[in-house]
């Protein structure tokens, strides 16, 4: 246990011997690189929470509106569920149930008050992909970011490997060593980005299902309410 926790430490000093030995360039890299890093994890974590809080307040809005008698009643109570998306696509249908009660008296145009609901559909979509194209873009260069370090490491190291007229593979080696750094660090940034991106992806499917689902018991409720 002692030995292996050693090792470890001797490792991660070694590696920050190479980082500190690295050039110009390549350190650049790194700084981008953990950069976006840092950057896709904050991103990771507030999609994390904000679609958990938004999957409880899901149950929680569908549960009280399966109880409410008419839309009135469930309009009243929808503040304390903001966090679900339901709640926005439930805004812009009873928006539109209340402006053809106003002017009409009734419901009379069912196809307006569908596309309305799908509008509130789209909408909530956009909001919950906010600021996934930067997993996926992050997922899809940071690779190539490390790769380009590493290709100018390698370059600079048989630079410097003829100028000193060694031939060796010792002479090259802490070079090389350094150039890979960026390689992992471009991976390190990557895989996190690209695991996440497509469990989001999954999840908004997930949210875009219910909401399909949602708009269906709306037009039921609207028609019960209707007929008393």
């Amino acid at each position: 246990m002692i030995v292996s926790c050693v090792g470890g430490l001797f490792l991660q000093l070694q590696i920050w011997d190479l980082v500190e030995s690295s050039g110009p360039l390549p350190k650049s890299v790194l700084v981008i690189l953990v950069f976006l890093s840092l950057f896709s994890w904050a991103v990771i974590l507030s999609k994390w929470a904000a679609f958990r809080q938004a999957r409880a307040a899901n149950r929680a809005f569908l549960r009280a509106f399966r109880k409410a008698p008419a839309l009135d009643t469930i309009a009243a109570a929808s503040e304390q569920f903001r966090r679900s998306p339901l709640v926005a696509v439930f805004d812009f249908g009873y928006s539109e149930v209340s402006r053809q009660m106003k002017s009409r008296g009734s419901v009379t145009n069912p196809l307006s008050l569908e596309r309305t609901l799908q509008l509130g559909m789209s909408e909530e979509l956009t909001r919950l992909e906010r600021n996934m194209s930067w997993l996926a873009t992050i997922a899809g260069v940071s690779p190539f970011i490390g790769l380009f370090g590493t290709v100018w490491g390698i370059i600079d190291a048989f630079q410097q490997l003829s100028t000193a007229g060694a031939s060796s593979l010792r002479a090259v080696a802490p070079g090389i060593s350094e150039a890979l750094i960026t390689t992992a660090m471009g991976l390190f940034a990557a895989i996190p980005a690209y695991i996440f991106y497509n469990i989001f992806g999954s999840a908004i499917k997930e949210f875009a299902a219910r909401m399909e689902d949602f708009q269906l018991e709306f037009l039921n409720l609207t028609e019960r309410s209707l007929e008393r």
